[in-house]
This record gives C-alpha cells, sequence and structure tokens, in this order.
C-alpha cells in the first residue's frame, strides 16, 4: 500500500531548467512535547574501519531563497533579499562560489514570489554581452562569463506557500533523487579558502564518513551562546564529531559548549522520507531540525567546526560587517576603505 502523503507537505513543487529569513536555529520541537535536545544515535556504518572508506560526492546543493527578508525592508521590497549586494557581488553569487568551489554541478534554487530576479541573475543577458561588446568592455564581459552556470546546471523549484525550512529543502526532492547534498542559507557567508563547504567534504572523507550527515559550527563568545542554537560535542572523527546533542538558546551556565550552528549542512537523501510525514514545528513550520532528530535515530550526525568565519547577513550588522571584510579584501578598495574609516573611528 502506498505511504499516505503528509496533508501539510500538500504544496506541490514545480521545475524550470531556464538553460535546458534571517539565520534562525529552530528549536527542536514536537507539537505535543516541546523538547530543546537533540540525542544522536549513530548508525553502525559510522564504526567502519579505515578499510573501508569510501568517498562522499556531493554534486548538488540546495539553496532556500524562498524568505521575504523582512528585516531589511523597504529595501526588500521589490528585491530579493539574495540580491543585495555584499561589494559588488550578489549574497547569492558568494554562497554559490562556494558551492562550486566545493565541486558542486547543480545548484537547485528554492524560491518563491517576487523571485524572478534571482533567476535572471544566473540566466545569460543577451542585450548586455551585446552591449559591452559593441563597446569593447572586454573586462567587463568576463565577469559576467566567469559568473555563468554550465548549460542545464541549475534548477528552480517553487516553495508555494512559507513552511519553514524543512519544507523548503523537501520541495527539492525530485531534483536532488537518492544522493546526499548539501543545503546552503544564502544569508550566510563563510569567508575562507578553502570554501566552508569544501572544508566540510574534505573532512568527511579523510574520516570515512561518506554516509554521514554534518553540520558546520563555529566558537562563538560563552556570553553569546544564549543567541544561538548549540551543539554538546561526542567522540572524535577525524576532524569532525559525534553531535552529543542540540539545545537551543541555552543560558552559559548550562550550555554543553560554544560551538553554535552555522548554515552549512549535508544531508542524506533519507532526510525527505522523514519531512514527508514530519508534523509542524516552532512557529507552525516544518522545522529541519526537527527532521534531522528524526533521522539521527538510523543515521550518524557529525559536527565540523570549520576553519574561517561566518557572517549573519540576515542582519543588518552582519550585513554590514560583510562588506566591510569583503572589501578590505580588494586591492583596489582596501586603502581608500582604511582611510574613510580613520575618519569614523
Amino acid at each position: 500500500m502506498p505511504a499516505t502523503k503528509n496533508p501539510q507537505l500538500t504544496h506541490a513543487a514545480f521545475i524550470r531548467s531556464p538553460l535546458g529569513n534571517s539565520l534562525a536555529i529552530q528549536q527542536f520541537f514536537k507539537p505535543s512535547k516541546p523538547a530543546t535536545t537533540l540525542q544522536v544515535l549513530p548508525s553502525p556504518a559510522s564504526n567502519a574501519s579505515p578499510a573501508s572508506k569510501s568517498l562522499m560526492k556531493i554534486r548538488k546543493a540546495v539553496f532556500p531563497v524562498a524568505g521575504l527578508g523582512t528585516r531589511f525592508l523597504p529595501a526588500t521590497k521589490a528585491m530579493p533579499k539574495e540580491m543585495l549586494t555584499v561589494v559588488d557581488r550578489p549574497l547569492i553569487q558568494h554562497v554559490v562560489d562556494e558551492a562550486l568551489e566545493a565541486g558542486i554541478e547543480h545548484l537547485v534554487f528554492v524560491t518563491g514570489r517576487n523571485k524572478g530576479v534571482i533567476e535572471d541573475h544566473f540566466d545569460r543577458p543577451y542585450e548586455l554581452e551585446d552591449t559591452l561588446r559593441e563597446r569593447n568592455k572586454l573586462k567587463e564581459m568576463d565577469i559576467l562569463e566567469r559568473d555563468q552556470p554550465e548549460a542545464g546546471a541549475t534548477s528552480f523549484t517553487r516553495q508555494q506557500a512559507p513552511l519553514g525550512l524543512g519544507h523548503a529543502v523537501w520541495c527539492a526532492r525530485d531534483i536532488i533523487g537518492n544522493e546526499p547534498f548539501a543545503v546552503l542559507l544564502p544569508d550566510v557567508l563563510v569567508k575562507n579558502k578553502p570554501s566552508g563547504l569544501k572544508q566540510m567534504i574534505d573532512a568527511a572523507n579523510a574520516a570515512g564518513a561518506d554516509k554521514a550527515n554534518i553540520i558546520a559550527v563555529e566558537e562563538v563568545p560563552m556570553d553569546q551562546v544564549h543567541m544561538y542554537g548549540v551543539v554538546g560535542v561526542g567522540k572524535s572523527k577525524g576532524d569532525l564529531f559525534e553531535l552529543d546533542g542540540m539545545v537551543e538558546k541555552p543560558k552559559k551556565e548550562v550550555a554543553p559548549s560554544n560551538l553554535s550552528i552555522t548554515g552549512r549542512y549535508i544531508l542524506q537523501p533519507e532526510i525527505f522520507k522523514v519531512l514527508e510525514t514530519q508534523e509542524r514545528g516552532a512557529g507552525g513550520e516544518i522545522q529541519l531540525t526537527d527532521a534531522m532528530l528524526g533521522l539521527a535515530k538510523s543515521q550518524p550526525f557529525y559536527g565540523f567546526k570549520f576553519k574561517g568565519k561566518s557572517y549573519d547577513c540576515g542582519s543588518k550588522s552582519g550585513f554590514l560587517a560583510a562588506n566591510i571584510a569583503y572589501a578590505m579584501d580588494r586591492e583596489d578598495l582596501r586603502d581608500g576603505l582604511r582611510e574613510e574609516m580613520k575618519k569614523w573611528l
């Protein structure tokens, strides 16, 4: 007998291939009994010997871009938050750059209403190219060519109702299929070379954890742990560590660590079956963390402390900090910006 579909996941997704939230750690929540701690149960596969290692190959990445961006109104009234620029590149382009550096071959954008500008950004602008060519703007043409995805390498699927991050990921199920995939939240920038996602994949391969789920974390000051979802640190496995638990916005006196979750995940495809029947959780939404709680009963979950710094560009202060940090990396901007900053400070 076929499984009954969850009536709360009836919003169908559609795929279009033109070429061929503020970051908030959701509370682990069950409608009948709220919970704040995730106890991870490693699967037998997590104990595989080094001789049985196989490589993790992540070909596809999901970018949830359906959020309304209300914290940036009125700037986001007519422009998607993901198209706000850090220096001269949109937020979404920075995150796509990170994915491509990690070897991602297929970009999956989960969009909503009024997000067509994102689709246009990754399309080929023939009229603009013709104009630049006529004016001999070769440098600008090189920039456009550099950021142009391969034909058939982008898919867009619609999240027809704002039902949470878990629902957004579920909307990508038919495009992802039966293979592990990455999730990158576009309002979080990870500044480092190699990129955050590439570090995660490399660490998984080095530890023989190709069948595991991995969550990126970073250190925050202990007096700020109450602002984040914080993980407990279990047994180490190379550069990874078992997730011994998760507490949502704990007081520092009871926080299991000072490692907070950032917006990068590597998930196994079985997450879709969990999301299929996931009850609505905090805020009446389908929460990805609730689904991870369910999947943790049968698959291992690991944390990974990446090198570099993340910027929460879903907040105005984080967005401004990212602009300064990325601008200071630019030889053509660094000196002038430094002189201006001296006047302010």
